[in-house]
C-alpha cells in the first residue's frame, strides 16, 4: 500500500493502479467505439472523410486512427465502413495485408447507394459529403 491507496498488480506491471489500468485499457476501444458510432450515422448515399469522422468522434487530426479502426472491423459488422473516403473523395488503397479487391467492393457498395464517381475515380464531395460529421457546424457551399 503506497500513500494510503491499494495498488493492484495482478496482470499489470507493479505500481500501476486499478484506475490507470482501466483508462489505459479502455482508451483504444472507447476511441474505436466513438468512431464506429459516427460512421453508423452516415446515411446511405452519402460519404464522410476519415478526417471528418475523427473530428466528430472527438479525435481531431487522427484520420489514420479512423482507418485503423475500420481496418479491424469483423467481416459481418453493421458499421457502413464503405461510406468513409479520403479527403480527395477517393476510395483509399488498402494495405498490402488487406483483402485484395476491397477497393472495387467499396466502389460497388457506394454505387448501389447512388454515389457516383467521376472519370478520375473521385466522388464529388460538394455533392455527396455528409454534413452531419462536422460536429454540428454547417458546411459552407462554394458559389
Amino acid at each position: 500500500m503506497a500513500d494510503g491507496k491499494a495498488v493492484e498488480t495482478v496482470g499489470r506491471s507493479a505500481g500501476t493502479s486499478v484506475e490507470s489500468a482501466k483508462v489505459e485499457k479502455a482508451t483504444p476501444s472507447s476511441a474505436y467505439d466513438r468512431i464506429y458510432r459516427e460512421v453508423r450515422r452516415i446515411p446511405a448515399g452519402r460519404v464522410a472523410t476519415y478526417g471528418q469522422i475523427a473530428a466528430a468522434a472527438g479525435l481531431p487530426r487522427h484520420a489514420r486512427q479512423v482507418g485503423y479502426a475500420l481496418h479491424v472491423l469483423p467481416e459481418a459488422s453493421d458499421v457502413p465502413w464503405h461510406r468513409v473516403v479520403n479527403a480527395r473523395g477517393e476510395v483509399s488503397e488498402r494495405s498490402p495485408d488487406g483483402l485484395p479487391g476491397r477497393e472495387g467492393y467499396q466502389r460497388h457498395l457506394l454505387g448501389e447507394e447512388g454515389v457516383a464517381f467521376d472519370a478520375s475515380d473521385r466522388i464529388d464531395l460538394e455533392l455527396y459529403r455528409w454534413d452531419g460529421a462536422t460536429l454540428g457546424t454547417p458546411r459552407r457551399r462554394r458559389g
